[in-house]
């Protein structure tokens, strides 16, 4: 199984992310630690802010096992707990 698939399905909460391309460009480039996760969005600690992202509108580029993962957020607009099923 590619990394990518391997990744949809894990917990992403405590993970590193940065938004690599986004709808609305004053998203782009910023990182951060994902604190939260519902069905379309992210809470995301960035600096001393918490900020919410729709996962929809957003790529998101993981640290994940030492690799840089690269995963596009419509993808993932699911439940976590049904993410482990639906992500093919």
């Amino acid at each position: 199984m590619d990394d990518k698939k391997t990744l949809a399905r894990e917990e992403l909460i405590g993970l590193n992310v940065k938004i690599r391309e986004c709808k609305d460009p004053s998203w782009i480039g910023k990182c951060g630690i994902i604190l939260d996760e519902t069905k379309n969005t992210f809470l995301i600690k960035i600096k001393d802010q918490k900020k919410v992202i729709a996962k929809e509108t957003a790529i998101f580029e993981f640290e994940y096992g030492g690799k840089k993962i690269t995963l596009d957020g419509s993808k993932i607009a699911f439940r976590p707990e049904d993410r482990i099923k639906k992500v093919r």
